[in-house]
């Protein structure tokens, strides 16, 4: 995989290239751009599709300071700038989703679309913020056991998911300096819902009707912030990693959403 070494980071993406519809997908809390395998499979030869590993997150090598999700939006434009891409559709699953809002309102002018994937504009419900201190309490004062960990996979995959395992493996070898400098980003996010009218690209909102993590009611909310949004396509059965566990529908959603969005939107330059 790619590496960019930019604004202090060293950060691994991949890009499938091709002169099709520039697509940009952020992975969510604990996972990283391999998330989105089944996007690629999908989507690369028809589109451009771009993943990368966030701050503190998969292969990406990141300073030790604490950043925010603006800081990650702003990593984002700069490898946009590496790529040459000057223009994206760009998405992003839960954190992710986060991190594209941030890069929506910031980067106006370089985003031709937005793909919201089991997100919201706001802050952490403070009843679920008390468990999830007390779970990265355990994490980082105890390690990571296996029954610990098993909860975090029902939280972002689903109870006793196929693809629990693998990730599971991966948070393993997680180092809690790091899980903290990632904790705080996520808990210490601002709310944004006020400023989702200054949004007014084309949004398309998907999200899993078993989501434990952020309720659909909090879908729903983001999609009427946002002038441009089609719709909530509501994934039957998924939980809060919809487009890994259930792709087919969320691969669909995505294909239709990339067809409609106006040619004169996408452009790319040569890299720099």
């Amino acid at each position: 995989m790619p590496v960019a070494d930019l604004r202090g980071q060293r950060l691994h993406y991949s890009d499938s290239g091709g002169s099709g519809t520039p697509i940009v997908l952020s992975h969510g809390f604990l996972m990283d751009g391999d998330m989105f395998v089944h996007q690629v499979e999908a989507l690369a030869g028809r589109h451009r599709v771009i993943t990368w590993d966030q701050r503190g997150h998969g292969r990406t090598v990141s300073t030790a300071e604490q950043f925010s999700y603006w800081d990650s939006a702003d990593d984002l434009a700069a490898l946009l700038d590496r790529l040459g891409v000057e223009r994206a559709v760009i998405g992003g699953m839960s954190q992710g989703g986060f991190v594209s809002l941030r890069f929506a309102l910031r980067h106006p002018a370089r985003t031709a679309g937005l793909v919201l994937i089991d997100t919201q504009a706001g802050t952490e419900d403070p009843e679920k913020a008390l468990q999830y201190d007390l779970m990265h309490e355990v994490w980082v004062g105890s390690g990571p056991n296996d029954q610990l960990l098993e909860m975090v996979a029902a939280i972002l995959l689903g109870n006793r998911r196929p693809e629990s395992a693998a990730w599971i493996a991966k948070w393993k070898t997680l180092d809690p300096n790091t899980l903290t400098q990632i904790y705080r980003a996520l808990m210490d996010r601002d709310d944004v819902t006020d400023r989702l009218g200054e949004i007014s690209v084309p949004a398309i909102v998907i999200h899993g009707t078993d989501d434990v993590a952020i309720d659909m009611s909090l879908a729903e909310k983001l999609c009427a912030g946002l002038s441009g949004c089609r719709g909530v396509v509501r994934i039957d059965g998924a939980g809060h990693s919809s487009n890994l566990t259930h792709a087919d529908p969320v691969n669909r959603a995505i294909e239709a959403f990339l067809a409609s969005v106006p040619e004169h939107a996408r452009s790319a330059r040569e890299p720099a």
